[in-house]
């Protein structure tokens, strides 16, 4: 069974930086979208961020481009999530989510809405607070 683990989240001041970190465990495709979710208290699911497996592809939310930097570790299986200059508006908790094959792209459809697709997995999240 696939897992995702992620953690890195905490408490920080608007301003502060925050660095995600999540691995995936018995995940056996060799092409996959890996990126994050997060979901604020009273708000629906967005997706945040995602790369295909190949680096080809890489796509930021409005509300974090220029902020946020993805990047991953295809032989560790890991991907991060660099936060900086966070907004208190960024205060969620965050989900690492994979979609494995090569017919999903980055972003898949619905990824914006956090969507997930066929062959795609998400785990337990990690909380970000961002004080004002």
């Amino acid at each position: 069974e696939v897992q995702l683990q992620a953690y890195g989240g905490g408490l920080v001041q608007a301003g502060g930086s925050l660095r995600l970190s999540c691995a995936a465990s018995e995940f056996h495709f060799e092409d996959y979208v890996i990126g994050w979710f997060r979901q604020a208290p009273g708000k629906e699911r967005e997706g945040v961020s995602c790369i295909s497996s190949s680096g080809s592809s890489i796509y930021y939310a409005d509300s974090v481009k220029g902020r946020f930097t993805i990047s991953s570790d295809n032989a560790k299986s890991t991907v991060y999530l660099q936060m900086n200059s966070l907004k208190p508006e960024d205060t969620a908790v965050y989900y690492c989510v994979v979609a494995g094959g090569s017919a999903w792209s980055c972003p898949w459809p619905d990824f914006r809405r956090g969507s997930l697709v066929v062959r795609s997995y998400w785990g337990q999240g990690t909380q970000v607070t961002v004080s004002s």
